[in-house]
């Protein structure tokens, strides 16, 4: 089992700010019922999140939140999704 390394705190401060977008991306979304305004929302929170990142892990902060942006429909890509049927079929 391996133990993750502690987080300094430049990188604490990255994962909250993430985790906190992550997190209010339904709020930031009915508050900002125009899409334009919803997209410069996030524009502005994204920005914000990257000058958090250290050099070292501007790549992955960069890809988590275009994940993010994907799932909320801000960024082309696509969406997985997958069936779990509650019955096979014989």
């Amino acid at each position: 089992m391996t133990l993750a390394a502690p987080l300094d705190d430049q990188e604490a401060a990255l994962e909250l700010a993430i985790a906190e977008l992550d997190a209010g991306m339904a709020d930031l979304q009915l508050k900002h019922r125009d899409l334009f305004a919803y997209a410069n929302a996030w524009a502005e929170r994204h920005d914000a999140v990257m000058r958090l990142a250290p050099p070292h892990l501007e790549d992955s902060a960069r890809a988590r939140l275009r994940r993010i942006a994907i799932r909320w429909g801000l960024a082309d890509g696509v969406r997985i999704t997958r069936q779990f049927p509650a019955l096979r079929g014989g």
